[in-house]
Parts: structure tokens; sequence; C-alpha cells
């Protein structure tokens, strides 16, 4: 069966900040582009980033951005690339006002300029004291850019199939990537979308956890499909557990309700993060926070009748900051818990946010594979699913929002330039689509019987939470890669019982599931291998940071299950090396 094949100069898959502002920079180039997403662009979960973009701006207090990459590569716990991360921070304050030229509604202050709160692990003068670096728009940042980049990108003509979903990477005999398959979910049709340059945006996998602030299409599709194109992805073990997630139902409570004077107290009222942050206290960096409050409930000195989370105060706040500067997060505590923050604190635990690792990139969002970073042409990725490593294996508050725009414009002057030295795409293979339709047809033929979705996502996020949470050791590592091993085993009999073709979700929902399948089992093999504790990967069993033996990165190759290591940028573009130091808060 041959597919219908679809041609476009760029496609870029994922309709989110990074797919948004990456495909604004493509079309305004004049280059025909199509954005592939699964829910219409606005709904993307980039709208789920409440607290703020970091820049440098200095609006309410002096900063600068090497004052900015300091707090980057220290929150990195100093396995960020350097050169990334000095490029990333530069470009922060010319990248947040563009989307203030987009119409981004920041707040602002009474002089005009954008307002800017306090964050998590973000300083003044190389770690000596908070400092005000987040401009937000009140507690819906994301959304709000959202909007506005999406509304920039009608104007520039861009292309939108929505309610799409990108199946596989077509790669030719020499490795360079030409297209992708995508299936259109309203009619289940399967396309050939043939183009000189793809750029993936797919967000991140955080649906891999049982509790997750993440949303439910955050399936670590771009991951999937790259691992399955035989390229590796990169510090798959770390992943961010936020500090505040909300106690039973796992939605995003921001750090920005820390920012703004909120605090966090355990079973007996204490403030405690003054014993483990005394400078920083709440707004220490995420990993240190979440840790901390895992402590104290594990310690007994949690909160309600299980001990098993603790209270986020803010009612000292007073009605009109929280209405003006928290709206959100006010109405999310009522709606789930019935808790009104304004008369009472709202209960939060650590829950998993964000994925720091991705398919290799350098800052030029150009995708790199293996020890010697080849570069593969025509393929390109920025945002949560990139590794540019600039969070390395904590990522601060704030920077997501700012890694969308810088690397998504980034990714997109690259494929801009890499579009001129071709007259047309490169052909494609004569096999291009075959591997689709095998995976397809094996879901579609599937006996009756077997393990359904719901059956095996439900035992991954299980023992994915078990085994790879907070704090990890090796005996739970070695139990968690046998567990999510066997589960793997069993996907292989995946069944669905709808075989129709229209708006069929059973069918999508396998195809996601299976993406996320393979990000379960590469960051339970990569974390089994790390032997410290460095940024959110915390072993009980080696506490310490170990940066003779593993300031490396780790690559994951799924057919072979196989990890290799390479070297991390250690020289910046134009400043000095900032060598490993302790972690102080």
């Amino acid at each position: 069966m041959s597919l219908p094949i679809l041609k476009f100069d760029a496609v870029v898959v994922g309709g989110g900040g990074a797919g948004l502002r990456a495909a604004l920079q493509l079309s305004e180039a004049g280059l025909k582009t199509v954005v592939l997403s699964k829910v219409f662009p606005t709904r993307s979960h980039t709208a789920a980033a409440q607290g703020g973009i970091s820049a440098s701006f200095g609006n309410s207090e002096e900063d600068n951005w090497h004052w900015h990459m300091y707090d980057t590569v220290k929150g990195a716990d100093w396995l960020g690339d350097q050169d990334s991360i000095e490029f990333m921070c530069k470009q922060a304050t010319d990248a947040v006002s563009e989307l203030e030229h987009y119409g981004m509604p920041f707040d602002r202050l009474e002089n005009g300029k954008i307002y800017q709160r306090p964050f998590g692990g973000h300083m003044a003068d190389f770690g000596k004291k908070p400092v005000r670096r987040a401009c937000a728009v009140a507690d819906r940042t994301g959304h709000a850019m959202l909007h506005a980049l999406y509304q920039r990108n009608v104007k520039a003509q861009t292309h939108f199939f929505v309610e799409w979903m990108a199946l596989d990477l077509i790669r030719d005999a020499a490795g360079d990537v030409v297209g992708v398959t995508a299936l259109e979910m309203e009619t289940g049709q399967v396309y050939i979308i043939h183009a000189k340059a793809v750029l993936f945006a797919t967000g991140g996998a955080g649906r891999i956890y049982q509790a997750s602030t993440n949303a439910f299409i955050n399936t670590g599709d771009g991951l999937g499909m790259t691992l399955r194109a035989g390229l590796p992805v990169e510090d798959i073990e770390f992943w961010q557990f936020h500090p505040t997630g909300l106690y039973g139902a796992g939605v995003l409570i921001t750090e920005g309700v820390r920012g703004e004077g909120g605090y966090l107290l355990n079973g007996d009222g204490e403030r405690f993060m003054e014993r483990y942050a005394p400078t920083a206290k709440d707004l220490a960096s995420r990993d240190v926070v979440s840790r901390a409050m895992q402590i104290e409930i594990n310690e007994g000195r949690g909160c309600g009748a299980n001990k098993d989370h603790v209270l986020l105060k803010l009612d000292h706040l007073g009605a009109e900051v929280i209405d003006q500067r928290l709206p959100g997060i006010r109405e999310i505590s009522i709606q789930f818990l019935g808790i009104d923050p304004v008369k009472q604190p709202i209960p939060v635990v650590p829950t998993a946010h964000y994925m720091m690792g991705g398919i290799p990139t350098n800052y030029r969002g150009e995708v790199i594979c293996g020890v010697n970073e080849t570069i593969v042409k025509g393929f390109y990725a920025a945002g949560e699913c990139a590794c540019a490593s600039v969070h390395g294996a904590n990522r601060l508050g704030t920077n997501s929002l700012l890694d969308l725009v810088v690397f998504g414009k980034s990714a997109g002057n690259s494929v801009i330039e890499f579009v001129k030295t071709l007259d047309e795409a490169k052909p494609l293979p004569e096999n291009a689509g075959e591997f689709t339709l095998a995976r397809l047809a094996k879901l579609e033929t599937a006996a009756t019987s077997g393990v359904k979705v719901a059956e095996v996502r439900n035992a991954m996020q299980v023992c994915m939470q078990q085994h790879a949470s907070v704090f990890r050791t090796q005996d739970v590592l070695e139990d968690g890669v046998e567990k999510i091993l066997a589960i793997y085993d069993q996907a292989q009999t995946l069944y669905i019982n709808d075989k129709s073709k229209v708006f069929n979700t059973a069918r999508v929902e396998a195809l996601e599931f299976l993406n996320t399948l393979e990000v379960a089992v590469a960051t339970m093999l990569a974390a089994r291998e790390r032997t410290e504790s460095r940024g959110a990967h915390a072993r009980v069993d080696y506490p310490d940071r170990n940066d003779e033996k593993w300031m490396k990165h780790s690559l994951y190759y799924s057919a072979e299950r196989r990890l290799e290591y390479k070297d991390v940028h250690t020289k910046p573009l134009s400043v000095d090396y900032m060598p490993p130091a302790k972690r102080v808060y």
C-alpha cells in the first residue's frame, strides 16, 4: 500500500511554545511550513506554565545575564553545557522583548516596565541573595505566550494540521532525515510528509509517572520516534519533581506562590526550609526543596491523617495580592480540593514535572548523534523534547519558557540556513512508510486477547513512581529495571478492540503508550548506571556528586539498550569556565 505524500519545506512536530516560535521564524522567512499538533495549539502543555519566564532585565533591582548563567549552571549541578547556557541567558532579554512586541500582556510595574518576581534558585551577584528575574503574566504566563505566538503564526500564514499525530521519522540511506509519517486522527488516514527539514518540538514525557503535573498528551512522542530511528536520547535519567503538586491531584501549584511570599510548613507548623537552605529558604532550587519535603514526610513530620504531604501557606498575603498575582492558583485549589488559600494553606507533595534529558542538540537546535556529536542532517529539535543541555541535572524554574523561545528561534534559524543549501528535498527512500504501516498492522490485526493499553500503562506508571522517583537506590533501581522490561515484553501483545478509522482514540492511546514506554525503559536503565547524586538524580546509596567519574552526559540507544557517555561542554562562548562547587542555597 502506498501512502499519500504531502510536501513542505519544513515540518514542525508539536504546536506548543517551542514549535510555534520555530514555525514563526520559518514562515516569516518565506518557507512553506506546517505544524502538526495532536491538540489545538493553544491547548498545548505550555499553557500549564504558570510562574514566569526568566530574563535579566533588572527592572526592579540590579541584574545581568552572567548572574543568570551562574544560577543556571549551579542549578544544573554542573551537568549543563556552558556554551548553550551562556547562549540562552544572553538571548533572554531580547526573546522576552519579542514576546512583548507580539502582544504578550506582561504584568507591569508602576513605571510601565515588565513586572518581575523572585523565583527558586535565581540569585544576584553569583548566588548572594534572591533576585527578581521572572517576567510574569499573573500565574498564566505560558497560556499568554501560546496565544501571542499562535496569533502571530496565523498572520505569517503557517499551515496547521490539528489533531494529527506524527508516527515515525523517515531517514534515507545516508541517515539524513527527509520527512515523517503522520496520522490524521479524524479520518485514520496515514500520510508521508516529505520535507527539506523536520523540527521536533513534541514536549515532555511526564506521563511515565503515576503522579505528574503533565498533560495527558505529554507522552514522549518525539523521543519514541527518535529512538526507533536508531538515534540516542541524552540524560534521560534526570526527571524533575516539582515541590508543589496539588496533593491528590498532581496539578501544578506554581513556584510563583513562594516567589510572592508563600512558604512551606510541616506537620509541626515549622518553616522547615530554613533548616535545608538558610539563605534561599523556600526559594532554593526545585530538587533541593523536593528532597527536603520528602525527608520531612519520610521522617514523620508530614501533615494530614496519613502525614503524607506538607502545607503551602499563602493566606498571609491577603486576598488582594492573591487575586491579582495568583488568581489561577486560588481557582485550582478551590475547584480540586475545596480549599480557599485566602483562608487556609494548600496541601502539596513533590510531583513529576519536567524532563531534563531529551534528543541531543547543540545550541543551534541541530540534532547531534553519538560521542563525537555528528550532526544529523535535516533534523532539529527544541523545547522540552530536546536536550541542548541547558538544564543539566536540574532545571531552574522559569528557564523552561525561556528555553522554548530561545531555542525555538535558534532551531528555526538553523533550518532556514540549511534549506537555503537545497534546491529541493532529498528523495524519499523506496521503503518510506513501510515501518509505520507494519507497526499499525500489528495493532490492527492483533487478536482480541493479550494486554490492554490501560493495564500496561498503569503498571508502567506505578513501576516508575516506585522505582525512579525523588530518592533512588541500587536495589530499588535493579528491581525497577526487571519490572519495566517485563512490562515492555507484555506490551508486545498489546491489542485494541476498536479497529475503526475515524477518530479512533484507542489507536492513538496505544501509539502514545508505546512512545511513553520507550522513555520509561530508557530512564530506568540510565538511572541504574549513574552511581552518584546529582541534581534531580538523588541516590541514597551514593549521596555525593562524583565529578571525576560522572561529570558526563549519558546517551541511550534503544535497539541494543546500550549506554555510552560524552563530555560536558565546559567552554562557554565568551566568559570563563564556571568550575564545579558545592551547591549551597
